[in-house]
C-alpha cells in the first residue's frame, strides 16, 4: 500500500513549463535553488525534474548513466588529489635539491 507521499497527484505545471524550467538549470549553469526562485516554485520540486530528465536520458542512451557520473565525479576527486601530491612532491624536490647545493 502507497503512502499518502507517493500517490501521483496531478502536476499544478504543465509539461512545457516544466521543460523549460530544466532547460534553464542545465543552460545557464545555476542551482536549482536560484533557478526556482526567479520561477517562484519550490527548488525541491525543479531539483526532482532536473534529476528525472538525467535519468530519462540515460535509459535513453544520450547522457551519463548514474554510475558513470558517480564515476567521474570519483575520478575527478582523485585526480585533483594526485595534482595536490605532485605538487607537494615537486616543492619538496626542489627543497632538497636546494638543501644538497649548500
Amino acid at each position: 500500500m502507497k503512502g499518502v507521499s507517493e500517490v501521483a497527484r496531478p502536476s499544478k505545471y504543465g509539461e512545457e513549463f516544466k521543460k523549460d524550467a530544466v532547460r534553464l538549470v542545465r543552460q545557464s549553469h545555476r542551482t536549482c535553488a536560484d533557478v526556482a526562485r526567479e520561477l517562484g516554485m519550490n527548488r525541491e520540486t525543479l531539483r526532482v525534474w532536473v534529476r528525472e530528465a538525467e535519468n530519462a536520458e540515460a535509459d535513453t542512451g544520450i547522457g551519463l548513466a548514474r554510475s558513470e557520473r558517480e564515476e567521474l565525479m570519483r575520478l575527478r576527486r582523485r585526480v585533483a588529489e594526485l595534482e595536490t601530491e605532485k605538487e607537494i612532491l615537486r616543492k619538496a624536490a626542489a627543497y632538497f635539491a636546494k638543501e644538497m647545493d649548500r
